[in-house]
């Protein structure tokens, strides 16, 4: 749903501000007052004496006296080189996404439309910014072109919302050069848009267009190739395929080799657990922790429910702040969504074996219980261990730890001689010393886990969301749930 928002200027009074050429123009009229005595016309027109020596003593004056005409002149001309600009009139429209995604490059468009009583030849230099919410980054809204009457120009630039919550544009700021180049004309448009950000909608969209072609042609048959136990129809024979899977009285009745497709089954449970505990609150590769883990749910979410799977949810902290049962059909992902769109992580200790504890109780037949959380060391991830352990027997579990690229950039950076002061040097080594421990010690709380029977999915946070649903798809395959 777009949400686009115009204006067209005339409304509100437009102001005159000068330009660069006009006080450059404006400062050659001090000339007039240090020119010589002897270049004045008057020097040559009265006869030598006493009148002509009392006027040579007034040859400033007469300079200033000309100078301040001059100036009136030339202000008279850039205030009528002003009054022309007002024969063209502009209409200024935003279109963007009514819903923005988070952690996303999330278009914008303006749309401006020139007419007016002008000449088709006549050009107009337009200088326009746009007032992006202040917390946005992305590129900068600044626009600076030729426009010709009776065009549509089509703008576009790209915001990166850092959060979820409610936005809005306030107006856009927008100047016209007149064609002497001596006045803008200067307008700020109450161009009012309202958006709401959402987790990572493009994501979504992007992902159910490639599970709905994975369903037809070439990637269905390559998704049946995968396996599975589930019989899903019936294929022409090609070189390559399990003659295990033949069926011999089908072939027979019509007179080609056919064989069975099998996909993995439907049916079946997965549970997402997000931790929003104090662990989540930190920031990376420009979004919170939870932001990634949140984005990464949601995408696994609608890979369950389009291979037709139950899908529940739970987010916890010191305790299971939401649980949403699972459920299969396309419509729960909207369920989930508006449940979990107000959530923010907090900055307390997670309880991993009360939340275990409460989906051994909520739910008592074999499932996939994914974790997404972030995994330190042995010592500070100690409960986590515990508690992923007391999956295992029940559940096929699976955590998901969320990595920080920046720490891995850190600790594997190079050794080679900077110029840089000693102190520095010692500093920079410090840190990357830092960072090959945690990395170190990261890597053996994830190994123990693996070593409990617990499957393990370390990825960086900003790529989590892909690596996540093929591991699922993967799992699904080989039927391991």
């Amino acid at each position: 749903m777009k949400a686009p928002a115009s204006y067209q200027f005339g409304r509100h009074r437009p102001r005159w501000v000068p330009t660069v050429r006009f006080y450059g123009l404006l400062l050659l009229g001090i000339l007039f007052a240090f020119l010589p005595a002897e270049l004045w016309p008057i020097a040559d027109v009265v006869p030598p004496g006493v009148l002509q020596e009392r006027l040579r003593y007034w040859s400033l004056g007469l300079g200033l006296v000309l100078m301040v005409l001059y100036d009136l002149v030339l202000f008279g001309v850039s205030v009528w080189d002003y009054i022309r600009m007002g024969r063209w009139q502009i209409t200024l429209e935003r279109t963007c996404e009514s819903r923005l995604s988070i952690g996303r490059q999330n278009p914008i468009r303006l749309k401006l439309h020139t007419c007016g009583e002008v000449s088709l030849r006549e050009q107009i230099w337009v200088e326009l910014y746009d007032d992006v919410p202040a917390e946005f980054t992305g590129d900068t809204p600044y626009f600076a072109f030729m426009a010709l009457p009776q065009r549509t120009l089509e703008l576009l630039y790209h915001v990166f919302p850092p959060r979820r919550g409610a936005f809005q544009w306030s107006g856009c700021d927008v100047r016209l050069r007149s064609s002497w180049g001596l006045a803008w004309r200067r307008w700020f448009a109450p161009l009012v848009t309202e958006v709401e950000v959402y987790p990572d909608l493009i994501g979504l969209r992007s992902l159910s267009i490639r599970l709905s072609l994975e369903s037809s042609g070439s990637l269905r048959r390559r998704r049946y190739a995968l396996g599975g136990t589930e019989f899903a129809e019936l294929q022409e024979y090609h070189l390559g395929d399990d003659l295990r899977l033949m069926d011999w009285k089908a072939s027979a009745r019509r007179g080609r080799p056919l064989v069975r497709a099998m996909e993995p089954e439907r049916d079946q449970t997965l549970i997402i657990l997000l931790d929003r505990g104090r662990m989540m609150t930190a920031t990376v590769a420009g979004l919170k922790r939870f932001d990634w883990g949140l984005n990464a749910a949601l995408a696994l979410a609608l890979t369950g429910l389009r291979r037709g799977d139950k899908v529940g949810l739970g987010i916890f902290d010191q305790q299971l702040h939401t649980w949403i049962a699972p459920q299969s059909g396309n419509s729960h992902l909207g369920q989930i969504l508006h449940q979990v769109y107000c959530c923010e992580p907090v900055l307390a200790e997670s309880d991993y074996g009360g939340t275990v504890s409460a989906i051994l109780g909520h739910y008592p037949r074999r499932a996939l219980v994914v974790v997404l959380t972030e995994v330190i060391d042995e010592v500070a991830s100690q409960e986590l261990l515990a508690a992923m352990a007391r999956l295992t027997p029940r559940f096929l579990s699976l955590c998901v730890a969320l990595r920080d690229r920046h720490i891995e950039t850190l600790a594997h950076r190079p050794l080679r001689p900077q110029s840089l002061a000693p102190v520095d040097q010692v500093a920079s080594l410090y840190e990357q010393a830092v960072a090959l421990d945690l990395l170190h010690q990261r890597q053996r709380a994830l190994t123990h886990l693996e070593q409990q029977g617990v499957l393990v999915l370390d990825a960086p946070a900003d790529q989590v969301s892909e690596q996540l649903v093929d591991r699922y798809l993967l799992l699904k395959a080989r039927g391991r749930l």
